[in-house]
């Protein structure tokens, strides 16, 4: 049996990795918490970093394998961590060049140009940043390293501009001060540097539609193991689906991406680990834009696979993590089809009520396979929660299966009827 740490651990994931088949078997541990890595609201990049050092060391038996599948911090503590207890990870160079946002389109632009949106870096707490920004109006703007969504902003005139700048500098810090500590270990080109990990990106607006290919790079071994369909609400701000496999791509476009990718994780020398990318596809101009490249298994595709192929994709982080060849089954789970799905709400609240227990199973058993996490609790209020992007809060995420992707959207429809919310409306 082998010994598998996870920073963050959920129950979730870990009935999820439980759909694996791991030769002799694993064992999970937890690395931390995820109140400390994720729900946090400040971070300290060393603390966190000894703290998990003291728990690895503490731990009676042979740490065999540690995987990362939550955002920053835990996306850099995983390979730091690996390199010290001598694993099979991604260098701490190659996971930090992609995970900040400017030195990843940088190296973009070496690797994929045809890809790569215009862009631009600047200080946000520079008065006249926008004097520098040679983009033309509506742009989005974003700190080189965040959370999900958060502090990302599309502004169209300078009235615009100046509200989502004030908004991230008052927030910005959360991540970007103990960006900066992990950025302290990595040698950083002079114009990546700009204002450290405040630095913030002026970005051209793509449109189309979004796909995103996961995959692998073991021992130099490049391979792609599913592509979904990354589907956005009305506002085409925020994602309200992620289904698998993706049909909206054709597959020309879907083996495009692909061989983006691979190119762009060569060029950045990162091996030994799982990706996931996202790509926008005009399907007007044939024009493909990569959106970005996140250096790890997505957790919110790991259902989605094991609903379709019968595994979730934590087989593959596993397998990489042992230092072992990646196997993943293909089509052998109970569903053709299968989605992440939101439940979205778009003005400011409290929450006063929430979906109890038995009209949760009651779904379950009307449509089985379904899973449902709540993200709010009666009391809290929507502005306040942390990890929010700026268009809409998040009140749950519904995992569905199907036999086709219609019965899939009737599905996810009558799941927002079943699942009652209500709030007290505030300014």
């Amino acid at each position: 049996m082998k010994s598998v740490f996870v920073p963050g651990l959920t129950e979730l994931q870990r009935g999820e990795i439980g759909t694996i088949d791991i030769a002799d078997g694993v064992r999970l541990f937890g690395l931390l918490d995820y109140e400390a890595l994720v729900k946090a609201e400040e971070f300290d990049f060393e603390e966190l970093l000894d703290r998990a050092r003291a728990e690895l060391r503490a731990f009676d038996g042979s740490v065999d394998a540690i995987i990362a599948h939550w955002d920053f911090p835990t996306s850099v503590i995983a390979p730091i961590l690996a390199a010290e207890w001598g694993l099979p990870s991604p260098t701490l160079d190659s996971v930090i060049r992609s995970e900040h946002k400017l030195w990843s389109r940088v190296l973009q632009r070496e690797s994929v140009p045809e890809c790569v949106p215009e862009f631009c870096a600047f200080d946000p707490f520079d008065p006249d940043a926008l004097d520098g920004i040679e983009l033309a109006f509506p742009f989005w703007v974003k700190p080189v390293k965040s959370h999900s969504s958060q502090l990302g902003f599309e502004v169209h005139d300078p009235a615009e501009f100046a509200a989502a700048t004030e908004a991230i500098r008052a927030e910005i810090g959360r991540i970007a001060d103990p960006f900066d500590q992990a950025l302290a270990r990595v040698d950083v080109p002079e114009q990546i540097r700009v204002a450290g990990g405040r630095t913030c990106l002026a970005e051209q607006i793509v449109t189309g539609t979004q796909a995103a290919p996961e995959g692998s790079m073991a021992n130099g071994h490049y391979h792609v193991h599913g592509v979904l369909d990354m589907r956005k609400d009305e506002t085409g701000h925020s994602f309200a689906h992620l289904d698998y496999p993706a049909r909206t791509v054709p597959e020309s476009v879907q083996q495009r991406m692909i061989e983006v990718s691979e190119r762009y994780l060569r060029h950045v020398g990162y091996d030994n680990g799982c990706f996931n990318s996202e790509f926008m596809w005009d399907e007007d101009t044939g024009k493909l834009w990569l959106i970005e490249v996140n250096t790890r298994i997505s957790q919110s595709h790991s259902d989605l696979f094991a609903k379709v192929d019968g595994s979730s994709n934590h087989a593959v982080a596993i397998d990489i993590a042992l230092g072992r060849k990646p196997e993943m089954p293909h089509r052998k789970g109970d569903f053709a089809v299968a989605a992440q799905c939101m439940v979205p709400h778009y003005r400011d609240g409290v929450v006063t009520r929430v979906p109890g227990g038995e009209q949760i199973a009651a779904l379950r058993q009307r449509f089985p396979g379904t899973v449902v996490r709540i993200e709010v609790q009666p009391g809290e209020r929507l502005s306040e929660l942390p990890n929010q992007d700026p268009y809409r809060y998040k009140l749950a995420t519904l995992y569905l299966g199907a036999a086709d992707h219609d019965e899939l959207e009737q599905r996810y429809q009558d799941c927002l009827e079943a699942l009652p919310f209500e709030f007290e409306e505030v300014d």
